[in-house]
Formats: C-alpha cells, structure tokens, sequence
C-alpha cells in the first residue's frame, strides 16, 4: 500500500515536472520572438523603411543619392528613358551602378532587374553593379546574381546599410520635401496634384479636376 501510494506521487510529480518543463520552454520561446521583434522595430525605426515605403520610385532614387552622397561618392540621376538599366551612377573610389526598385512588399524583385544592371555595368564601365529594394528578391534572381556578380540589398539588407551610415537626411526628409513624379489621371486624362491625408504625414494624389473628378492614388503605386 505505501508502495503503491509513493509511486503514484512520483508519477505525479515527474508528469507535473514535464509540463512545468513545457510551460517554461512556449514561454521562453514567446518571450525570444518579442525581444526580437522589439529590435527589428528599433531596426526600422532608424532606418526610415516605413517612410521609403510610402515613396514613389523618383523619391527613393533620390533618397538612395543622398545616401551614397553621405559615404563620399558622386551619384548622378539618370535619365527616364533611355537609362541602358541604371537609375542612378555612382562615381567615387570605383563607380558602381545601381538600379533601385520601390516596390509593394507583395512584390518580389525578379530576375529582369538582375539582367538590365548586369548591362548597365557593361554600357557605363562601371566597377560594380548593385539592385537595392524595400522588398525582396525572387529565388531566380539571387541565383543570377551570384553567377554575374551583382550585389543585392533587400528589405533587411538596405536597414542595416542605412543604421550603419546613418545618414543626416533621413528618408522623411525625402517624403516630406521631394515632390513625387507627377502623373496623369487614369480617369480624366488631367493632371495629378499631391494632397495631405486626414492621417498626419499621410500623403496622396489626387485629380486635379476634384470635385468633378474624384480619383485618387497612392503615391508609392
């Protein structure tokens, strides 16, 4: 009988020790991912990619040459057409060519980008050629770009580059100062004008016929 009745607290001791054991390691692993989240927070805070997402293209290639402007190099805008794969042209220690890519974060940069930057590198006899993003890179693209050198900067890649710079013009400053590319209204054919959202910062175009017409559109479409 005392045999029986030890057994059965062991038994309920080592089942309760499992389960305080399990509880322990869900709460530690919760605890992991928050800590983890709190710094990639921080990570883009710094950084500015909620506001480089709200960009247009023509901002973002802006911003891109304020950043290398920071790091000593002399970066030139090219033009709209006619740019042989190259949105900006950097000149300095070695002349790198880049060609940067404002997208959605449902949009992934594809292999298109990697082939024009790798031919851009030829026409401009440039050094380096890079592909910088506030998305990512499809599977295809970062296979050829380690086959034909090209350097990739992703979402998370650009953070850290711009935390490490840490530039005196941040991308808010961009936002705020540098019109976007003025466009025409899909609906009207008239143009488009920058107006202010009721959300503080918040942006958008809007017809320049309102109210007549009422269309509206992003800026960072």
């Amino acid at each position: 009988m005392n045999f029986t009745f030890t057994s059965s607290n062991l038994l309920g001791t080592i089942v309760l020790s499992i389960l305080a054991l399990g509880i322990f390691i869900n709460l530690s692993k919760f605890i992991y991912r928050k800590i983890v989240e709190n710094r990639q927070m921080k990570k883009m805070a710094r950084s500015g990619i909620r506001v480089i997402d709200e960009m247009d293209g023509y901002q973002f290639e802006v911003y891109l040459k304020a950043l290398f402007k920071e790091l000593g190099y002399k970066p030139e805008v090219t033009k709209k057409t006619g740019d042989y794969g190259a949105d900006l042209v950097l000149k300095g220690r070695n002349k790198i060519v880049i060609q940067a890519k404002r997208y959605n974060m449902k949009n992934k940069v594809s292999i298109g980008a990697i082939q024009e930057v790798y031919a851009a590198q030829a026409y401009y006899q440039a050094n380096e050629a890079w592909v910088i993003t506030n998305s990512l890179f499809t599977k295809q693209a970062e296979i050829l770009a380690k086959a034909c050198g090209v350097k990739l900067l992703d979402r998370y890649h650009l953070q850290e580059f711009i935390n490490k710079i840490n530039p005196e013009m941040k991308a808010q400053q961009i936002y705020d100062e540098v019109p976007p590319n003025t466009r025409v209204c899909v609906k009207c054919g008239n143009d488009m004008v920058v107006r202010k959202g009721k959300q503080e910062g918040k942006r958008f175009f809007g017809c320049s016929q309102f109210p007549s017409c009422r269309h509206t559109e992003p800026i960072n479409k």
